[in-house]
């Protein structure tokens, strides 16, 4: 699920994409030093043409109805993985050098702070001893805060107690509530909802336990940090390279691309200059194939012991895993969207602990060899089947969720398929069709882009509407339809985008399994596997009682 908040685009020999005061896409040149600074994208394929508003609203209202929607099967993702995948994206497009832009900025850390790779530096920053980002870190400069829970009144004594660990570090001061929620991590999007908070705390403990093992061999203070660090980004490319790629892409394409190279983003003989070439987000990635998991979101959630339906509270909504966030929400439960937008509402400053994530309802750990951690009363949750549609509560997103708290939002702007769709018109992107010709592949038959198989039937569109979407269909639209014709796995359009810009973000990591072809996982139970299970497992030292501190 990626972030939705990105309103304009710097990309590379083209300038700022962005909407005018008329509400049109435009270009311009950037203005200063500032702009010029700016997250790097790219075009991959060529321009494409633009959609009709009509169109999309008809397009978005079909994607985003209330209607029955299948969970996946071939292969089954368990729930976490979509938030997994959110916290990715963060990683991938997080500006470091966003809070920090005078002369102490040297090109290198404008080049590698505002490009694509997966080196977490959504969890890092610019590290301990940065003068700003210092405040995520524990006095030792080695470890990562972690924050405390509030003990609350729910008809249950054992969730009227704080838990340290277990919530975010949060800045505890400020004008307003939000404020005082905001979370002390370098990305405040990972505090956007609370799946994918509870994830970055999940990397957070995952370091911290990584530091304590490996001070036992005699490291201290930076070596002892750089050493954790590099350690950690290896583990977290390999779960992604074998555990978190194959059960969205194709596994044929992912092995065709880490195991032969690249084909098409920057690769040979498409003037890549090598690994040291500064590597940039294509937009096709970023406004459309990575947009996947906003079909795998659920709308109702199994989230812990209080909260399945046979406790004493209901399934977790997804409006309020947005609610009980700092970013986005305001902790209180029983808010709508009026109070999630007022950024001085609510009463509480840091999670409540009856919503600790139970992690066993996030992955299944049996695929660990662990039956013991199989999940208690309710269940656990399976991730939406990647298809052409989305659960009808992204009709309705709260205003934090991009970037738009305080500001009145028309309602059809928080329509996530509207947003989606309205995004990729503004940078012109090219269509699918214009894609899969781009990859030699044959394109999808109009039947498959009207009717597809099990998705959303565009029979509610116009003739005309029909027509130019069979003609020129939107790439978001297509990569979900094509994953949905192949089971739930993106295709050879789609798919190929997600492996090769996976691919060039890890070589483009100071810490690289690409680079490192012979580097192999040590905290795994061998040296080919490394799974989000096994973090998990290692990160809460195999406890039932720290994956699920709630209980039974």
């Amino acid at each position: 699920m990626e972030h939705h908040g990105i309103e304009s685009f710097f990309v590379v020999g083209e300038g700022v994409l962005e909407f005018d005061g008329s509400g049109r896409p435009a270009t311009r040149q950037p203005l200063g030093v500032e702009e010029l600074r700016r997250f790097r994208f790219s075009r991959l394929g060529p321009e494409g043409p633009q959609v009709p508003e009509d169109t999309r609203i008809a397009l978005a209202t079909a994607v985003t109805a209330d209607v029955p929607q299948p969970d996946s099967a071939d292969p089954v993702v368990p729930a976490g993985f979509t938030y997994l995948g959110q916290f990715v994206d963060h990683d991938l497009t997080l500006d470091r050098t966003g809070t920090r832009l005078g002369a102490d900025v040297n090109l290198d850390d404008l080049v590698q702070g505002r490009s694509p790779a997966l080196d977490l530096d959504a969890v890092y920053g610019r590290g301990p001893h940065d003068p700003v980002d210092r405040a995520f870190y524990a006095d030792d400069q080695v470890k990562l805060k972690v924050g405390k829970t509030s003990a609350t009144t729910f008809p249950d004594e054992r969730v009227n107690v704080e838990l340290e660990g277990f919530d975010l570090p949060r800045a505890g001061s400020g004008a307003t509530r939000a404020d005082r929620r905001r979370p002390l991590i370098p990305d405040a999007r990972n505090d956007e909802n609370l799946a994918v908070a509870q994830t970055h705390l999940a990397f957070i403990r995952f370091h911290n336990r990584v530091v304590d093992e490996l001070a036992l061999t005699g490291l201290s203070g930076r070596r002892l940090f750089q050493a954790a660090r590099e350690q950690v980004v290896r583990h977290y490319q390999w779960l992604l390279r074998t555990d978190y790629l194959p059960r969205v892409v194709d596994p044929a394409i992912v092995d065709d691309v880490f195991g032969n190279g690249r084909r098409f983003f920057e690769a040979p003989g498409r003037g890549y200059a090598g690994a040291n070439q500064p590597p940039t987000m294509p937009l096709e990635f970023s406004v459309a194939a990575y947009r996947l998991g906003h079909s795998q979101i659920r709308a109702l959630y199994q989230w812990n012991r209080v909260f399945n339906g046979e406790g004493p509270g209901a399934p977790a909504t997804l409006l309020q895993l947005f609610t009980f966030s700092g970013t986005s929400g305001n902790f209180e439960g029983g808010s709508g969207l009026p109070q999630l937008d007022d950024p001085d509402s609510g009463t509480v400053d840091t999670l409540p602990t009856n919503w600790v994530a139970d992690f066993r309802r996030l992955f299944d750990f049996t695929e660990a060899d662990r039956p013991d951690l199989a999940p208690g009363a309710g269940g656990g949750n399976v991730a939406k089947r990647v298809d052409t549609l989305l659960v009808n509560p992204l009709t309705q997103l709260p205003a934090g969720a991009f970037e738009g708290r305080g500001r009145q939002v028309a309602d059809l702007h928080r329509n996530l398929a509207f947003r989606n769709l309205t995004r990729a018109n503004m940078v012109r992107l090219a269509s699918g069709q214009q894609m899969a010709s781009l990859f030699n592949q044959p394109p999808l038959t109009a039947e498959q882009i009207l009717d597809g198989n099990g998705g959303v039937v565009l029979d509610s569109l116009t003739g005309q509407q029909r027509a130019a979407v069979v003609e020129a269909t939107p790439l978001w639209f297509y990569v979900l339809r094509e994953a949905e014709v192949g089971n739930g796995l993106l295709g050879p359009v789609g798919g190929r985008v997600v492996a090769e810009v996976f691919h060039r973000a890890m070589e483009a990591s100071r810490t690289s399994i690409v680079r490192e072809p012979w580097w192999r996982p040590v905290l795994g139970p061998d040296a080919d596997t490394f799974r989000m299970t096994d973090l998990l497992l290692f990160a809460f030292e195999g406890k039932a009682d720290l994956l699920n501190p709630l209980g039974d």
